[in-house]
Formats: C-alpha cells, sequence, structure tokens
C-alpha cells in the first residue's frame, strides 16, 4: 500500500495524510449506499472520489474501516466541497468530495490522529 503524505497538510487545523481504507458513504434521506476508497484522511475529515455530486453542506452518514480487525468507525459528516475530476479512470463523472466528521466519537478521532501521526513519522 502506498502512503504518501497529502499536499494540503499545512493549510488544515488537522493534518490529513493519503491513506486507503473502505469507506460506505450514505446521504441523509436515502437508502443507496455508496462504497469507495478515502484518497486521504485526518482527525477532521476525508477525501472520497465519488461517481455521485453531493450537494454543498449535505449530511452524510460514514461507515469507515481504518484498519482490518478493528472496528469500523461510524459517524455523520458534512459535504464541505465537491471538485469535478477531468480526466477520470471511472467510466462516468467522478467527484473529489471533502467531508468533515460531525459526531465523531473521541475515541475514534483518537484512532484517526493515532493513525494520521503513525503516517506522518514513518514519512520523516
Amino acid at each position: 500500500m502506498l502512503i504518501m503524505v497529502w499536499e494540503g497538510i499545512n493549510k488544515r487545523k488537522f493534518p490529513r495524510v493519503s491513506y486507503k481504507c473502505l469507506i460506505r458513504v450514505t446521504e441523509e434521506g436515502v437508502e443507496d449506499v455508496i462504497e469507495t476508497f478515502t484518497e486521504n484522511i485526518g482527525s477532521g475529515g476525508i477525501c472520497v472520489v465519488l461517481e455521485k455530486r453531493l450537494g454543498l453542506f449535505e449530511k452524510v452518514f460514514m461507515q469507515i474501516f481504518i484498519e482490518e480487525g478493528t472496528n469500523q468507525i461510524e459517524c455523520r459528516g458534512a459535504v464541505v466541497w465537491v471538485v469535478k475530476r477531468s480526466n477520470s479512470s471511472l467510466a462516468g463523472e467522478a467527484y473529489d468530495t471533502g467531508i468533515e466528521f460531525q459526531d465523531l466519537k473521541v475515541e475514534d478521532r483518537k484512532r484517526i490522529g493515532a493513525l494520521v501521526d503513525d503516517i506522518l513519522e514513518s514519512e520523516t
């Protein structure tokens, strides 16, 4: 697995690192589950690539599987930015989507923070 520090790290309150893990996103009031992988993750939120454009400030529910053999992280989130990909390897349209965590449990924020710290330490 290739792990890199995300280029925008110095512009955020919570650093993010490039890290791929399974995530399930469900729009509030919609039964369909969108399954994809994270592009980057930090204690404050994630970036994912979705084939569906979600609206700004749209509320979502997330299940994040950060490590095999550990409990998934479940929380709500809000879409804070969406950028359409110009060259997508996907068959249709694709959108880089930033989702800010909401109601993330303290212990889950610490788990994500420890993961980010471990990756940052291994890069130096």
